[in-house]
């Protein structure tokens, strides 16, 4: 795929979880919701909307809108949260306390099976049902669960060794809390969990 061309996709793939969010809200509320609606609640224009879904396929009928439900299905299909993710948690410092908080979410798509650390008063441990692992059996757990999945909750000086370390034993995706750049090779995706680059970019418009 050409460059410009990944790049408009990645654009596109980005605004899906919002419009799924966005119907998932109206679930229950309502049947049909036109371009228009949300794209006035999401900050874009209807034609951006229509544009969006429609490479992925004919969702909707002009002039009806698209059903809600159906639409939903479509893009859990298409992000492929229509099955549950089991992940593993790497660091359980106060930052990994609140991920493993945030995930305990019912129906979010995504489980935390495992939490891995160093610290030898945490190994063995179960913090609501899941066990804290030492690193060194993080490998075998990967490749044994087949994970493709892992949240980053290490010190930035640690996040690149880290995440090598992972994709050697098989991981694919990584999310990462922690303020560094990590460079991984084609093929792995990495997304950042940054709060303060958000708040830097409230502060501009402030």
């Amino acid at each position: 795929m050409p460059k410009n061309d990944r790049l408009t996709s990645d654009i596109v793939i980005s605004r899906l979880p919002q419009y799924l969010r966005t119907l998932r809200q109206f679930r229950g509320s309502k049947k049909t919701i036109i371009s228009k609606e949300l794209a006035d609640i999401l900050g874009y224009t209807a034609a951006q909307v229509r544009k969006d879904l429609s490479q992925f396929g004919e969702f909707g009928k002009q002039g009806k809108g698209y059903n809600i439900e159906y639409l939903i299905e479509q893009l859990e299909e298409i992000l492929q949260i229509n099955r549950v993710w089991k992940m593993i948690l790497i660091g359980f410092g106060n930052v990994g306390h609140g991920i493993l908080n945030y995930y305990r979410t019912p129906d979010a798509g995504f489980e935390i099976v495992s939490v891995f650390d160093i610290d030898p008063e945490l190994i063995g441990r179960e913090v609501h049902g899941v066990p804290i692992r030492p690193m060194n059996e993080a490998k075998t757990f990967i490749q044994d669960h087949h994970i493709r999945i892992a949240l980053l909750a290490v010190p930035g000086s640690e996040a690149q060794n880290v995440a090598n370390q992972l994709i050697d034993y098989g991981i694919k995706g990584i999310l990462t809390y922690a303020a560094q750049n990590i460079v991984v090779p084609e093929g792995v995706q990495i997304q950042y969990i940054d709060p303060i680059s958000s708040l830097q970019r409230i502060t501009y418009y402030l």
